[in-house]
């Protein structure tokens, strides 16, 4: 099946909640809607599923238009985050009652069942009720409900959000893993870059209703086509400068000055929006090339094995992640390092124009 979105657009009370999103998802294609929180992604979902009609645009499957199709006559399975089970039913029969509502035989029932359950890590309690789980339970029971169902368009609205850490990271590989032996289209929205760069597949970045961004994810995320999806598609987000091109050079806001090499080697004469991740920004110099900036530490976040260092420097504050534990005194002087191999250069229109190499970005943990 191939499912498709022409032009679809949804205004709610004078307010546009989808604003003319265009896509084609392909058979079997992992898809991921990376969005903050009121993007539109769950409006998207929604769309997809037959939940609720757009305002106007169509929806196609296979080039036939089913825009106003009900829900009950399409082959679609949805999770939220919001975990729904039955509650009479124990967790075996919660997980079966699709396949027992598509008249499966029992012996295939059986298998799937006890199959996504091991997946799910619910295979001991199977014979439970969902009110003596708890909530990851649960979350887990509805998950294993939507994958056992041999469905066309899995929908699944940040599915992981309530379990535990150990648990996601290993859901996060099984899922894409579990589901590339599958035909069907699978769409799974979060907010959170790292995990659509673990899911893999393609990325559609989502800011304020619209789809800034369309493609393989590790592509959009290397090669973000405007500021916006740049900021949503990094965490921190992107550290963005002001910067103008003259005399051959680079000029950045905070009174730097960049050679113009490399992938900046085109820029012409003009202004730009210069942005370079946090993670690519260091306390020790790098390279020759690196420009030694100074700024006021302004907080320092240590988080595991990583610190976040906020710095405060020409009215503009960025986001230093250093790998290890350090501590930083609040308030002191700090010196950076910015390396302009790792830069990103978007002109008037927030339009990307020039993008560091993808083996340069990936040379510091991405």
């Amino acid at each position: 099946m191939t499912l498709t979105l022409e032009n679809i657009t949804k205004t709610v009370g004078g307010e546009t909640h989808i604003d003319d999103v265009s896509m084609t998802l392909e058979p079997g294609s992992f898809n991921v809607l990376l969005g903050r929180t009121l993007a539109g992604k769950t409006s998207l979902m929604r769309m997809m599923a037959g939940l609720e009609p757009p305002t106007s645009g169509r929806i196609l499957v296979n080039n036939a238009d089913v825009t106003g199709m009900a829900v009950q006559k399409r082959n679609v399975a949805m999770v939220y985050q919001q975990f729904i089970n039955y509650p009479s039913m124990n967790v075996y029969d919660n997980i079966a009652s699709p396949l027992k509502l598509q008249g499966v035989d029992k012996a295939e029932i059986e298998k799937r069942v006890r199959e996504t359950a091991e997946l799910m890590h619910i295979e001991h309690l199977l014979d439970r009720l969902p009110q003596e789980l708890s909530g990851g339970q649960q979350q887990r029971t509805a998950m294993a409900r939507a994958m056992v169902k041999d469905c066309t368009l899995l929908l699944l609205d940040e599915p992981l959000v309530n379990l535990d850490y150990k648990l996601r990271e290993e859901l996060r590989e099984e899922i894409p893993n579990l589901l590339a032996k599958r035909d069907t289209i699978v769409v799974y929205a979060t907010t959170e870059p790292m995990e659509a760069l673990l899911l893999g597949g393609k990325c559609a970045v989502m800011h304020e209703g619209r789809v800034t961004q369309f493609g393989p994810t590790t592509e959009v995320y290397h090669n973000p086509a405007y500021v916006e999806t740049g900021l949503i598609f990094s965490d921190p987000p992107i550290n963005l400068l002001k910067a103008e091109v003259r005399d051959g050079a680079l000029y950045l806001a905070s009174g730097h000055q960049v050679s113009l090499s490399g992938h900046l080697a085109d820029l012409g004469n003009g202004n730009y929006t210069v942005g370079v991740r946090a993670n690519h920004l260091s306390v020790e110099r790098e390279n020759a090339q690196c420009v030694a900036m100074q700024g006021q530490v302004e907080l320092a976040e240590i988080t595991g094995s990583e610190t976040f260092v906020h710095v405060h420097f020409n009215d503009v504050s960025w986001v230093i992640q250093e790998e290890g534990v350090h501590n930083p005194r609040l308030g002191e002087a700090t010196t950076f390092y910015l390396d302009p191999n790792r830069l990103f250069a978007y002109d008037a229109n927030d339009r990307l124009v020039a993008a560091p190499p993808s083996e340069i970005q990936n040379g510091k943990a991405a």
